[in-house]
């Protein structure tokens, strides 16, 4: 009979960005479950402390690391300091929607600033103490559907999200011969308090369902513990693509 390797991430030393709400709470809290030691990064003290307190309540084993992503050399000092890790979810990131025509600089800066520059130098710090330390891993970039598609109001964000899928694949193809595999996972419209505002108005809302086949948005128990199966060692050869979480969106 044949050996699966199963989803638990015990023995695993796991860095999540972004991680003081949301997607990014949810998937450390997720990944602790699995058996992953869990570094919890964001700018939010006392979020990381409440989610890390939670996790430890449940079980799990994390720690909370107050970061800047958008200050490199931070960044690069603070991963040295706690890793090597086994694992990255390169979760942290924004949105700005604003019509092509009206886009100013300030916001194409800020929105590029993180969600590609940052994600690509704290992965860049996380694969530099894997290779260093002779210890293969993983890292998941989180996309979105729109990193595969196009919407409007969305410029900047599909723009970088495209950028994020491009790297990866590079990355993937480079960081092979070490052991590491990149992967992105890709959501459609996430039930978060960030979108809670949004889905609000009941008009916005039905406009969004309607795109989904699945008739709904995604939980961020279901990215959670997609961004899990990429991280474990059923997931061993998947490298240098994407997963797409978003009920059908981009099958239309």
């Amino acid at each position: 009979m044949a050996r699966f390797p199963g989803f638990r991430l015990d023995g695993m030393r796991a860095l999540v960005t972004g991680a003081s709400r949301g997607i990014g709470r949810a998937a450390a809290e997720a990944m602790a479950e699995a058996g992953a030691h869990v570094v919890l990064a964001a700018r939010a003290k006392d979020e990381l402390d409440e989610a890390v307190a939670g996790i430890a309540a449940a079980g799990g084993s994390a720690e909370a690391l107050v970061l800047d992503v958008t200050d490199t050399a931070s960044v690069r000092a603070a991963i040295a300091a706690a890793g090597p890790f086994d694992a990255l979810f390169n979760n942290a990131g924004i949105n700005r929607p604003q019509p092509f025509l009206a886009v100013d600089e300030a916001t194409y800066d800020e929105v590029y600033g993180i969600n590609v520059r940052a994600a690509f130098f704290v992965a860049q710090a996380v694969a530099k103490g894997m290779a260093d330390a002779g210890r293969p891993g993983v890292i998941v970039n989180t996309s979105s559907q729109m990193g595969v598609v196009g919407g409007p109001n969305r410029a900047v964000y599909c723009g970088t999200k495209h950028a994020v899928e491009g790297m990866t694949k590079a990355m993937a193809v480079e960081l092979a011969p070490h052991g590491i595999r990149v992967v992105t996972v890709g959501p459609t419209f996430v039930e978060t308090a960030l979108t809670a505002a949004a889905f609000a108005d009941d008009a916005a809302r039905q406009s969004v369902i309607r795109r989904i086949p699945m008739g709904r948005p995604a939980t961020v128990e279901e990215i959670a513990q997609t961004v899990v199966f990429l991280c474990s060692p059923a997931a061993g050869m998947v490298t240098g693509t994407h997963l797409l979480v978003d009920g059908g969106w981009t099958a239309q």
